[in-house]
């Protein structure tokens, strides 16, 4: 009777294990490196996880939303893949920088050229994005992950409010306030500009004053010396006439 009891335990715990993980799968997400400023630019990582056993990871394919379309879209490198960003022409231009943008950035596709995510390891790729949008919340972009077996994976649900995460959710970018830079890298790179020709300034004080100190003391050494020779001279002079004296 105990056997079966804790067999039975046995069997309950394990079957909670299981639906607890469920949910916890890993599936194809988006996060910024700091923070993605409404209004600024971001670079962001596609975080890609291999959910299969027995196949390696070998293409990925971010889909841009088509109600916010973002002009500026710059991969970084990635050892072991090519990208390719796919541009379309806009129905309304946006205007970046003074200027008016007839096309804009729709899919940014990564093809390994080698093993590509192998079972049990994951993948980041990092983009460059802006403007990003001032009147949204979000950023929802759609994924589609394929595997070496042809298996393919879509990452395109989206969540409703109040509702459970679906079962291929797609990655969503989160946007903060704006802020008075929307250039924010640019702003830290003017702050350590500034701090570099502080130090500089500092440093050039600092040498000017350790060398006025020298010619400082180099003069004081000097009159020193000058005053003990006169001193010197005098003595013997007076030696000598008291030896004529004597």
């Amino acid at each position: 009777m105990k056997a079966s009891r804790i067999a039975a335990t046995g069997v309950v715990a394990a079957s909670a294990v299981l639906v607890l993980s469920g949910p916890a799968f890993a599936h194809v997400s988006v996060q910024p490196e700091g923070t993605a400023a409404k209004g600024g630019y971001a670079t962001v990582n596609f975080k890609v996880p291999n959910e299969r056993d027995k196949a390696s990871t070998t293409k990925l394919e971010i889909n841009f939303p088509a109600d916010h379309p973002l002009a500026s879209v710059m991969p970084q490198p990635v050892d072991g893949w090519n990208v390719k960003v796919t541009k379309s022409k806009l129905d309304k231009p946006l205007e970046l920088h003074g200027e008016k943008i007839n096309e804009a950035v729709t899919k940014v596709t990564w093809t390994a050229d080698g093993k590509g995510i192998q079972p049990g390891f994951f993948q980041k790729f990092p983009l460059s994005i802006g403007a990003l949008p001032e009147d949204a919340d979000e950023l929802v972009f759609k994924a589609i992950q394929t595997y070496s077996n042809d298996e393919v994976v879509r990452w395109i649900e989206t969540q409703e409010k109040g509702g459970e995460e679906p079962e291929t959710p797609a990655p969503v970018l989160a946007l903060s306030a704006a802020t008075d830079d929307h250039h924010g890298s640019a702003a830290a790179d003017d702050d350590a500009d500034e701090d570099a020709d502080d130090a500089k300034a500092a440093a050039s004080t600092t040498e000017a004053a350790s060398a006025d100190s020298s010619d400082t003391t180099a003069r004081v050494l000097g009159v020193v010396g000058i005053v003990v020779g006169v001193a010197g001279v005098a003595f013997g002079v007076l030696a000598g006439r008291r030896r004529t004296n004597a």
